[in-house]
């Protein structure tokens, strides 16, 4: 559906068009400051931009236009995949560095002088409103009326792609802490933070899972399929969101849950990359 509207070709342009960005001011910074950026922030970055392709740009994105299982599929890698690898990749020097001079100084130097902009942003960043406007993002979509007008419009299918996007970034920035971002809530917060994220998952795949009717009736329709086939089809789609997703939120709260019985310094997702002493410039 993505497709119908920008076209695959214009999804793959754009993601090699990041990939090829984020490489060049990936080296650069890597020449400066070689225990800052490893190895392990290209693979993740570049596994993030995958993930979206694979989102959007592949055949999975048509079968999502029969299969409600496929388009949880997409919703997997859109809110939580691709936003997590994107960020593991800390993004904002190697992208900014990658920009050609010129765009800097007259496209994104303005920018980030702006006081009002930057405020936004430090109050969408704050863990307890990522938390809320991810959760409002998540349910929001998957209401049958919203859902279903979505299905039928591909500019309101592209709308909710992004916002998935961005609500998937928004919620796991507080958890990874990409530079420049400094804790707002103590790191054993993140714990119940990503369980509640958990919990909302696993009440909307109950929900899919054992539904005794057809909660999204345009893919009956559409593929011309009977109840009994959509039904099991939503069924999958509801154990696909239960078990893949509830890992990619149970493990980080396990190994942040290890981390703080353990001795030594303080649980972060951020501490699986190198760091410096001093922030990068």
């Amino acid at each position: 559906m993505t497709s119908s509207w920008v076209g695959p070709a214009t999804a793959v342009v754009g993601l090699a068009a990041g990939g090829l960005i984020y490489t060049a001011g990936w080296r650069r910074n890597r020449r400066r400051l070689p225990g800052r950026f490893a190895a392990s922030h290209l693979a993740a970055f570049l596994g993030g931009l995958a993930s979206l392709w694979v989102a959007i740009a592949s055949p999975l994105d048509e079968a999502a236009e029969a299969l409600l299982s496929a388009h949880m599929v997409q919703h997997i890698l859109l809110l939580t995949v691709a936003p997590a690898l994107l960020l593991l990749g800390d993004p904002l020097l190697p992208l900014l560095r990658g920009l050609p001079d010129a765009w800097r100084r007259s496209l994104v130097a303005p920018l980030l002088r702006w006081r009002s902009l930057r405020a936004a942003v430090h109050w969408l960043l704050h863990p307890l409103a990522a938390l809320l406007l991810s959760s409002v993002i998540f349910w929001s979509w998957h209401l049958p009326t919203v859902y279903q007008l979505a299905l039928r419009v591909p500019a309101i299918h592209l709308v909710e792609h992004a916002s998935f996007l961005a609500g998937g970034l928004l919620f796991w920035y507080p958890v990874v802490l990409p530079w420049p971002g400094r804790p707002r809530w103590p790191s054993g917060a993140m714990i119940p933070y990503l369980l509640a994220a958990d919990v909302q998952n696993t009440v909307l795949a109950a929900v899919l899972t054992f539904s005794d009717r057809v909660l999204y009736p345009s893919y009956q329709f559409h593929s011309r399929a009977t109840e009994a086939a959509a039904l099991a089809d939503q069924v999958l789609a509801g154990v696909i969101m239960w078990v893949p997703m509830s890992v990619v939120y149970l493990v980080p709260a396990a190994w942040l849950t290890i981390r703080l019985l353990s001795p030594g310094p303080p649980a972060s997702l951020a501490r699986l990359r190198p760091r410096v002493f001093r922030d990068p410039s």
